[in-house]
Parts: structure tokens; C-alpha cells; sequence
């Protein structure tokens, strides 16, 4: 007897249902500076550069600023001698799914869709995005916890934080400098470092996005991690139900929300936008069939 096919939420979903048709783009001339103001501006992680044809000839992204602020590049250093030659992207019509699967394999956290009939990108896809997306369904379905608690009916078998979530955790003192936080992003590959104090409790966080903004404002690399670090450390208990730490991180806006077992001073864990969307569920385990999962 033939096995039904695994589904999944996102299943038969297309690109261009969750997809953001705005594209932020400079030029190879365009100064680190003004490309730095473009992300802040319209808050994205990444600026498409152009030639001067207004062809697509490269990406310049949060990762690379960082590389350039460690090797004490000046932020007047052109766009074009640091921007990423390759550009990954896909297709409006393309499944949801494969796009997802290509960032993956890339290990990027946003990819360009680029239109059939001319060489230019249209919009873009990130997993910010796509949990947007797994959020907005399973508010919808009749298993969403948020219906139940108004309907005050039995609860189904929830998704909780520490089924999606990554121990891998990685940290800084507050007394490190700020080289040292990078080098810690880069060798983990990781969007953000937790803070610790010298009792080891949590005091603060810095993201790769607090990086790129000291580099803008001038803040000599050897800055101690205690000036920059953002207050306060959004975190969750490992048993809280994921849908509710997903409306926390949209809301905020924020890419991480870390995790505690008990006690908010003693993390554990991280879970991520990233880690949300590969998991391809935001809220129980009607679609754990069809979901995936990856290896840390």
C-alpha cells in the first residue's frame, strides 16, 4: 500500500505569497556609509548593488560590513570592492519550500527574487518573512491556540520553544572588545552574542546589527562590549508555547529570543527566526509530519 505524501504547512505555497516586493539597492560607487543608512532606514540586512547600467552585480550585507569594520576598512570605501559577486535568488512562482531549502544550502538568512523576463530582482525573500507567514496560518487554523483560549476549548499538543530551539549558545563578557564579539559571530556563524556579566548571569546582547552601526558612528574596535550591548535580554522559558514566543519576536522585531529552563539568569538556549521557518510549523503539531528538520 503507497504512503500518503508528507505535507507540511507551507506545502504548495508559492515565493510570491510571502515574499516583500521592495528591493533596497545602491551603487558599486556608493559609499559603506550610505549603504549602512539604507539598511537602517528600511531595516533590512542586506543592499542589492548595481553597475551602472542598473544591472545586479553584487550583495552587500550586514556580514560583510562586519568583515570591513574588523579589518578597519573606512566607511567611505566604495560598495563595489566589498559587495559578494554572487547573487542567490529564485522565482516568484518558485515553491515556498525550495526557497527556503536554497537559503539553507547557501546559509543565508534572505534570498532575491528575480523577475523571468529581464535580469532584475523584484522583491525579496527573508525568514522573517516566512514566519510571518507560518504565524499568520496557524493564527487562521482551528487548532490555534489563540482561538482556543477565546473559545475556552480543550488545548491540542502544542509546539513548545524547546522543540525548535538550538543549545548552541554562544557568548561574550561584557569587558570583551568588540573584535573579539566579532570574531565569535564569524567563527559561529550566528546573528547575535549574549552579554554576561562577571557572574555569568545575562547583561545585555549585541547583534550583528549594534556591529554595524558602531562601525558607521566611528567606535574604535577595541570598544568594550558593555558600551554597545542592547538592553534587555528578551528571553522565554524553554516550556513556553512557540506561537506565543513568535508574536514576541515579530512584535519586537527581533531576530533571537533566548531561552531559560527556570530561571531568566540562567540561559540556555536561543530560538531563531531561522530556526522557526525551517521547522515549517508556528504553532502545534498538526503539521510535524511534514515538517523538517536540521542539523546544527
Amino acid at each position: 500500500m503507497p504512503l500518503a505524501p508528507k505535507r507540511s504547512i507551507l506545502s504548495g505555497v508559492r515565493v510570491n505569497t510571502a515574499m516583500r516586493r521592495q528591493v533596497v539597492a545602491g551603487r558599486l560607487n556608493s559609499s559603506l556609509a550610505a549603504c549602512i543608512n539604507q539598511m537602517v532606514k528600511h531595516k533590512v540586512d542586506a543592499v542589492l548593488i548595481l553597475d551602472d547600467l542598473s544591472r545586479p552585480a553584487g550583495v552587500l550585507s550586514k556580514t560583510d560590513l562586519i568583515s570591513a569594520y574588523y579589518t578597519l576598512l573606512p566607511v567611505e570605501t566604495p560598495a563595489g570592492d566589498l559587495a559578494a559577486r554572487e547573487l542567490v535568488f529564485c522565482h516568484a512562482d518558485d515553491l515556498l519550500e525550495d526557497a527556503i531549502d536554497r537559503m539553507q544550502t547557501h546559509g543565508i538568512h534572505r534570498i532575491y527574487v528575480r523577475s523571468k523576463s529581464i535580469n532584475e530582482m523584484i522583491g525579496t525573500l527573508s525568514y522573517l518573512d516566512v514566519v510571518g507567514l507560518l504565524y499568520k496560518y496557524c493564527r487562521k487554523c482551528p487548532r490555534s491556540i489563540f482561538r482556543q483560549l477565546q473559545e475556552n476549548t480543550e488545548s491540542v499538543d502544542r509546539l513548545r520553544v524547546r522543540d525548535v530551539m538550538s543549545t548552541a549558545l554562544h557568548t561574550c563578557r561584557s569587558d570583551n572588545n568588540l573584535s573579539e564579539v566579532i570574531e565569535t559571530l564569524t567563527a559561529y556563524r550566528c546573528g547575535a552574542a549574549l552579554i554576561v556579566d562577571g557572574a555569568n548571569r545575562p547583561a545585555g546582547v549585541i547583534s550583528k546589527s549594534d556591529l554595524v552601526l558602531a562601525y558607521k558612528h566611528g567606535r574604535p574596535i577595541p570598544t568594550p562590549a558593555g558600551e554597545i550591548m542592547q538592553h534587555p535580554v528578551w528571553s522565554c522559558a524553554a516550556d513556553s508555547i512557540l506561537a506565543k514566543a513568535l508574536q514576541v519576536m515579530l512584535i519586537r522585531d527581533i531576530q533571537q529570543i533566548f531561552v531559560y529552563p527556570e530561571d531568566p539568569g540562567n540561559i540556555v538556549g536561543v530560538l531563531s527566526l531561522s530556526d522557526a521557518a525551517r521547522f515549517r510549523s508556528g504553532s502545534c503539531r498538526a503539521c510535524i509530519p511534514g515538517r523538517m528538520i536540521t542539523d546544527d
